[in-house]
């Protein structure tokens, strides 16, 4: 088995990009026992998604990842047995050439995006040789089944939430950190982790204007100040907004840990970009993707394509009431039908949350993918030949 791991990551997307290369390095290193070295070019994001990443642009050791800056000039340093870049970064041309200097090439990784589309069972570990150096990259695609890499997940993840969720004393501890009592009587608690452009003050208005008491938790940031100044509020002013039988509480912004928490103990997640997204997937609530948009509306294809494979098994008025709410949520739909979108969506959640239990035991039934990649590149291995 390959010993030696470099991750290669860009920050396009503050923590999505790197909250999947970080969990995917923490995995390698502390449950494979891996040396792995991740090289991210912005780590102020990782500084925020766990404990003890300093923003000091040296080389660091944490939670047995060796953080290394990727700077240009890029400096000079030996790769690894395996090199992975993530979502097509594009290693810098002289870690390419170090690559290809050594006797036995690297196994070369591009860990492309999450997708539910068809192509990618198709194109997944298929291998694209260099057009100038002896080398191979092979994609590999996370997916939803056996015909691709899975998803990331750390082995004690479920029996982690089970605890948490059956420790009342923990449960109580987390809502008071958050400034709220014990949950009590029919209250819903709902986590709100979105790009800006999502219609927040619109869904607030909506649950203002119900019956239902809801409680809405936004971590600080630039969507949670475009929703302040769209219910006429200051920036950075109010912490919680009341109205009616709605309240709006703007939380600080957490660490991967202490998330996935919030999604285990709240009753309905939205979520947003890649990570957040499986990991919603994992809590067996009740959610609502964001997707991250892209030119031409190109992620309305992936969202339907999700949509479609997560559907499947359900009856028509629930899976009509997820593609309702979350057209909307992408601004598929004009945000007038939001109420009627959150009202099904809503009437449906029991069955829905029920469906989103089966969906996360179908999932783990697949390898994981930080395990596929090691199984992977072990085989590969098998069959380097000295140059």
């Amino acid at each position: 088995m390959s010993t030696r791991w470099d991750i290669f990551c860009k920050v396009v997307d503050n923590f999505g990009d790197i909250g999947v290369a970080w969990r995917l390095a923490r995995i390698l290193a502390t449950e494979h026992g891996l040396d792995v070295r991740l090289w991210v070019d912005d780590r102020s994001p990782l500084a925020r998604i766990w404990p003890g990443v300093s923003t000091e642009n040296g080389p660091q050791r944490v939670d047995a990842v060796n953080v290394w800056p990727w700077t240009e000039p890029f400096p000079e340093a030996e790769p690894g047995d395996v090199v992975i870049e993530t979502f097509q970064c594009a290693i810098p041309e002289s870690f390419l050439s170090a690559m290809a200097a050594k006797p036995v090439k690297p196994c070369w990784i591009n860990l492309d995006y999450l997708s539910a589309e068809s192509w990618v069972s198709g194109c997944h570990r298929l291998p694209s040789p260099h057009p100038r150096l002896p080398l191979i990259k092979y994609f590999y695609f996370p997916g939803f089944d056996d015909t691709t890499g899975g998803l990331l997940r750390e082995r004690s993840l479920c029996e982690e939430r089970t605890a948490f969720l059956g420790d009342r004393e923990a449960l109580e501890r987390f809502w008071a950190w958050r400034g709220l009592a014990p949950l009590r009587g029919a209250e819903l608690r709902v986590s709100l982790f979105c790009y800006p452009d999502a219609p927040v003050a619109e869904l607030f208005d909506v649950w203002a204007g119900g019956t239902a008491a809801i409680t809405g938790l936004m971590p600080e940031g630039e969507a949670a100040e475009r929703a302040r100044s769209a219910l006429g509020q200051k920036v950075g002013s109010a912490q919680c907004i009341e109205r009616g039988p709605a309240r709006l509480k703007f939380v600080p912004f957490t660490d991967q840990r202490d998330f996935d928490r919030l999604l285990w103990a709240c009753d309905i997640n939205f979520v947003r970009g890649e990570d957040s997204f499986v990991r919603a997937q994992w809590a067996q609530r009740p959610f609502v993707w964001n997707i991250y948009p892209q030119g031409e509306n190109a992620h309305w294809i992936k969202l339907h394509a999700f949509l479609d494979r997560f559907g499947a098994g359900l009856d028509v008025p629930q899976a009509s009431a997820i593609r309702h709410l979350w057209r909307v949520w992408n601004g598929m739909v004009r945000p007038a039908e939001l109420a009627q979108a959150w009202g099904d969506f809503l009437a449906h959640r029991e069955g829905i949350g029920h469906h989103s239990q089966r969906w996360a035991e179908q999932l783990l039934r697949h390898e994981e993918l930080a395990a596929g990649l090691v199984n992977f590149c072990a085989d590969i291995g098998k069959f380097k030949v000295i140059v």
